[in-house]
């Protein structure tokens, strides 16, 4: 036998008995973390126990959304829950990604997890240097 010694547990499952199970149309929020490194910038997000069938990654214009959901594990008829913290249903997140970014070429691994998104910076958006022409260089024209 598990015990549980976090009283507001106890409140968050009876909170999400009450509003029901989430679902596509009222997910929960997922954690994760952004970063820039080099030419890419990457987004990886926390998604323990989804299978990658279970996730939805779109782009329109700037938008990026990914869903995902985790569903209850196969058991058999017999089996009683005991306890059970793990939270199921439907998890999304929307970001506004920058003009910046190259959303055409946004590349996804899913691993120990951990979804991470490859999003490499747009070509126009990386620094690069301008000449300056000298007075010496102009061409005098003969009226």
């Amino acid at each position: 036998m598990l015990m549980r010694t976090d009283p507001f547990r106890e409140l968050d499952r009876l909170a999400q008995q009450l509003m029901g199970p989430r679902t596509w149309s009222r997910p929960s929020a997922m954690p994760m973390d952004a970063y820039r490194d080099g030419d890419r910038y990457v987004i990886a997000f926390d998604l323990p126990g989804i299978d990658p069938d279970a996730l939805d990654i779109d782009v329109e214009r700037n938008m990026l959304t990914v869903k995902a959901e985790r569903r209850p594990l196969p058991r058999s008829e017999n089996a009683q829950t005991e306890l059970s913290e793990r939270p199921l249903g439907v998890f999304s997140r929307q970001l506004v990604l920058a003009d910046t970014l190259d959303t055409e070429h946004i590349s996804a691994d899913y691993e120990a997890g951990v979804l991470t998104l490859n999003i490499p910076i747009a070509e126009r958006a990386k620094p690069r240097k301008i000449s300056i022409r000298g007075t010496g260089d102009r061409k005098e024209l003969d009226s």
